[in-house]
């Protein structure tokens, strides 16, 4: 805990955990969502239209 205190400044410790925590939990979502196409290397991306503001 005192090293993680010195590196993010942070000096209590329930601060500590809930920014940890949030970060698991960012990280894990985050993977979550780069699993799909690991699944299916091959898979081509959705078409995608352009907005007539675009056009």
């Amino acid at each position: 805990m005192d090293r993680a205190k010195a590196l993010t400044g942070t000096r209590e410790t329930t601060t500590l955990v809930r920014q940890s925590l949030e970060t698991l939990i960012r990280d894990e979502s985050g993977k979550g969502l780069i699993a799909p196409g690991a699944t299916m290397p091959d898979a081509d991306a959705a078409p995608r239209q352009r907005s007539d503001a675009q056009r």
